[in-house]
């Protein structure tokens, strides 16, 4: 599928602007619902050889993939399974995972970003990180707000990390910065391109 697509600019090595880029060629992609079907199959088979009960994922913004109704699925398929979008700490720059479930009270939060009003918090043992762009190895492109990385300096035990995303964000000469945390697997509409051993 992804052959299908080849981006229509020539990749800057200026992170802020190829986060621009990359999320207009996300808007504009013609296929976009296509990729996101694709993308939840994907996110289904992967979850069946999952042992973790608990989920943090995050509510779908600028045409992120969404993920949630594969989520849901997984978490009606066994009692116990906990689906949590995050709350961001004001203090810390970190994020909080509360329950959600479809048709949970909601609120936006600073950014206008809907989140769970008035549920538990919990620590995911599985995190969901939503993508701009990836590269080798687990690197993940973000917003470049820093949230996910503070968080999972943070968190004892780690979750493992699973970046989502579509194919056409692979930036392959993505270095790390000192801050980065590199995720443990990384899933595109095409399948696992990357899980750590």
């Amino acid at each position: 599928m992804s052959d299908d697509f080849k981006m229509s600019f020539e990749p800057t090595r200026d992170k802020l602007t190829l986060r621009k880029q990359l999320q207009a060629e996300r808007l504009a992609m013609a296929d976009r619902h296509e990729r996101s079907v694709h993308l939840q199959e994907v996110l289904r088979v992967w979850l069946v050889s999952r042992s973790e009960r608990s989920i943090g994922a995050y509510w779908p913004i600028k045409g992120e993939f969404d993920a949630l109704p594969a989520l849901f699925r997984w978490s009606e398929a066994e009692p116990g399974r906990r689906i949590g979008l995050p709350v961001i700490d004001r203090e810390t720059k970190q994020l909080r995972f509360h329950v959600w479930y479809p048709g949970c009270p909601m609120e936006e939060d600073a950014y206008g970003i809907p989140k769970p009003k008035d549920t538990e918090a919990f620590e995911p043992q599985l995190l969901l990180v939503p993508c701009v762009g990836y590269g080798p190895k687990g690197l993940r492109l973000g917003y470049g707000g820093g949230f996910y990385d503070r968080t999972l300096a943070a968190l004892r035990p780690r979750p493992f990390t699973v970046g989502v995303g579509f194919a056409h964000g692979y930036v392959p000469w993505l270095v790390p910065e000192p801050h980065d945390v590199p995720l443990d697997a990384m899933l595109v509409e095409d399948g696992v391109v990357y899980q750590r051993r």
